[in-house]
């Protein structure tokens, strides 16, 4: 368990590019545009052999009325509860503005190590201006340049000094399983997890687009233990027009390759969209899990033969990659979230499992040699041998005498044979054909 260290501040004064610092990897979307960061996230820092957690927030705005301003207000709120170290990010350029005093008085009132930081401090010149924020009464502060990085090093040694002691934990601990949502702009990515989770962790409109970071959280409950990621929603390449939404296509899509199982939420008030199948192909073509979750089932009309019809819809568009599990959620009422789940870690163990060798020719080759490939020019191919490759996807081979004459035909024979024998659902699967 890693101490938490919150970022906050106003919108614009830097905080993602010091939090991309801190993590060393380019997590949280930087843009000049103010209000970027509408999310909390989360990512993993070390200094001087003391690892911690950082939380980068939305900027903190005071009465405004702006629908994003007010739930980034609340995520800031959220933050700082959280938090064991609250790191205030304040603009030199700027100097001391009205939000950065609520921002101050709010800190105040906090039984927390709060580390003033004075961001874009860039040159001797700054340095002197940054007096003027011992008028916040935080008492000292580090000046920095969130860009190239200078005074970093100082305001570290300081944070990871005020950091609680945490216990140490010894045993080795296997990587956690990744679930990623991925989906359409506004098919209900960030509701569905935050229904799971059980608290407002992502900021929830009706606009599309809200979300345009890929955030992971730790997932454990009800048994279930995982690293559930929420992305951005994909849109059409045409659709792409600010940079910023091209950021966040390009994060979702880095998620997907990332991942081990992807549940791809779509709009049941929308049906089954071309930009669904392009994303379902995505996860596909990268060998991931996939389990379709058709959210908002509540708000539409149904019938006996509804879920039937609505499936056999899905799996028209699919082919030939049918062996998909499809549920029928709603993320406002909860409905089926934890069939979800279940159903999600199902997925994962059947891209996981391993099929000896002895017993998968046991069970092939008598199937193989009731239905051989079809001849080719007066010649026979024939299949002695089969094994399951040692990868991290479920992928197998054949050894033949003519592999150059099994076609794609025969390969779908084999496969769904295979999955008729074993619990592939969900799961992508590679069939080879070699020379023996």
């Amino acid at each position: 368990m890693n101490n938490i260290v919150a970022i906050v501040g106003r919108p614009n004064v830097g905080k993602s590019t010091f939090f991309n610092r801190l993590i060393q990897r380019r997590e949280a979307i930087v843009d000049s545009v103010s209000g970027v960061t509408r999310d909390r996230n989360y990512g993993k820092s070390e200094w001087n052999g003391k690892e911690f957690s950082v939380i980068d927030t939305g900027g903190y705005i005071k009465g405004s009325d702006d629908i994003f301003e007010a739930e980034i207000r609340k995520q800031v709120e959220l933050a700082i509860d959280e938090a064991d170290a609250i790191v205030f990010v304040v603009d030199v350029e700027e100097g001391i503005t009205p939000m950065d005093d609520e921002v101050a008085k709010l800190l105040r009132k906090v039984k927390k190590p709060v580390i003033l930081v004075v961001n874009k401090v860039d040159n001797a010149m700054r340095e002197k201006d940054a007096v003027e924020f011992y008028n916040l009464g935080l008492g000292e502060y580090f000046t920095i340049s969130g860009m190239s990085g200078s005074g970093t090093g100082e305001l570290l040694d300081k944070l990871v000094e005020v950091l609680p002691e945490m216990p140490e934990v010894t045993e080795e601990v296997e990587p956690l399983p990744r679930f990623c949502v991925v989906g359409r702009p506004n098919a209900g990515k960030s509701s569905f997890i935050n229904a799971l989770i059980g608290e407002d962790r992502f900021v929830v409109t009706d606009i599309a687009g809200t979300t345009r970071d890929a955030i992971d959280t730790k997932y454990n409950r009800f048994g279930f233990e995982f690293n559930l990621v929420d992305t951005a929603g994909i849109r059409r390449k045409a659709k792409v027009k600010e940079d910023l939404e091209f950021y966040s296509v390009m994060r979702s899509v880095r998620a997907i390759e990332h991942s081990d199982v992807c549940l791809l939420v779509i709009d049941a008030t929308r049906g089954f969209e071309g930009q669904d199948q392009s994303i379902f192909w995505l996860a596909e073509k990268n060998r991931k899990g996939v389990v379709i979750l058709v959210n908002k089932w509540d708000l539409v009309e149904k019938d006996t033969m509804s879920t039937r019809d609505y499936e056999r819809k899905i799996r028209e568009e699919l082919q030939p990659f049918t062996d998909v599990p499809i549920l029928f959620i709603s993320a406002l009422t909860k409905q089926r979230l934890l069939k979800a789940l279940e159903t999600a870690v199902e997925v994962f163990e059947n891209r996981k499992q391993r099929i000896s060798t002895s017993k998968f020719n046991e069970l092939m080759l008598p199937i193989i040699e009731a239905t051989p490939p079809p001849a080719l020019k007066g010649k026979y191919v024939k299949i002695k041998y089969c094994m399951q490759l040692p990868t991290p996807t479920p992928q197998f081979v054949f050894f033949a005498n003519l592999p150059q004459y099994v076609k794609d035909p025969y390969k779908r024979f084999i496969e769904n044979k295979l999955r008729e024998q074993y619990n592939f659902s969900g799961v992508p699967i590679d069939i080879y054909f070699r020379q023996k």
